[in-house]
């Protein structure tokens, strides 16, 4: 997918989300042991990536997500991080979504020059269920990001997060079920109520999906593939809260005109996809046609 930077690869498994992890059961089907840790070649350096002309394929305004197969502040890439912040830092043009299962790890390990923030990073923690919500999100308040944000996923127990709202910090909730092997139900009933609250403090909310197994009703539905983003979507659960302004610039400091940012592109069955609102758009892969 063009919108995932992967700069390592591998994880350690740390809490509940962890139990049926999507990239140990697609490793797995490769004879893979997603246990096993290791910088990515070809792809560490992709951010920066250019085409013959010169110009990046990566595009001025791009939200590029860091680690879908791994977590940003593993132990196991401590020797590598700094590099990566090296590339961040480098594409202040570009978004770059941080999620994270270990935000204790955080403070002791950002770069030097971080400062306050960068306007270009949006770190996210990982809340499933409420133990991890309550052992996590006072962690996120405290750190010093210029944009935070929540993702429930995979949603496998309810979880309030009112409480932490009034502070104004957290941006965007995000929330998705369960899939592959063992994938635990997501309620209708914890989505809504979690939309609800975003609702109350104007806090954009995105269900992503219902995952395979997703209870409504009292009734268990069994979903595949697209079908979980598209029942995501007809659900009207989603709500679009106050926008979030990345203040993006040139590598001279200088504000990026809004004419100059690149626009997603969406697809017919990118219409009624659930995550159509948090997504870089389509790569025009051909492979839904």
């Amino acid at each position: 997918m063009h919108d995932i930077w992967n700069p390592w690869h591998g994880c350690k498994k740390c809490s509940e989300g962890c139990q049926n992890c999507y990239m140990y059961y697609l490793d797995s089907l490769r004879d893979k042991d997603g246990s096993v840790i290791y910088r990515t070649k070809a792809g560490f350096k992709y951010p920066l990536s250019k085409y013959r002309d010169g110009t990046y394929k990566v595009k001025s305004g791009e939200m590029i997500r860091i680690c879908m197969t791994s977590d940003f502040f593993l132990e196991e890439a401590d020797p590598w991080r700094d590099e990566a912040w090296d590339i961040i830092k480098q594409r202040p043009d570009v978004k770059f979504f941080l999620l994270t299962k270990r935000p204790e790890r955080v403070a002791n390990h950002l770069p030097w020059n971080w400062g306050d923030g960068w306007e270009n990073v949006m770190f996210n923690v990982t809340c499933e269920n409420q133990r991890r919500a309550d052992e996590r999100i006072p962690i996120l308040l405290d750190l010093p990001f210029k944009h935070k944000g929540i993702m429930c996923a995979p949603y496998i127990g309810p979880v309030s997060i009112r409480e932490y709202l009034p502070s104004g910090q957290i941006e965007q909730v995000l929330c998705d079920g369960e899939n592959y092997g063992g994938a635990r139900p997501c309620h209708y009933e914890w989505v809504k109520s979690l939309r609800d609250e975003c609702v109350e403090y104007n806090v954009t909310f995105v269900f992503c999906g219902t995952g395979r197994r997703f209870v409504k009703d009292g009734k268990l539905y069994k979903l595949e593939g697209s079908i979980q983003t598209e029942q995501a979507y007809k659900s009207g659960l989603s709500y679009q809260g106050k926008s979030i302004d990345f203040k993006l610039t040139d590598t001279w400091g200088y504000p990026i005109a809004a004419d100059d940012l690149y626009v997603p592109y969406f697809g017919e069955r990118c219409q009624s996809c659930g995550m159509r609102m948090t997504c870089n758009g389509c790569s025009r892969c051909g492979k839904c046609l």
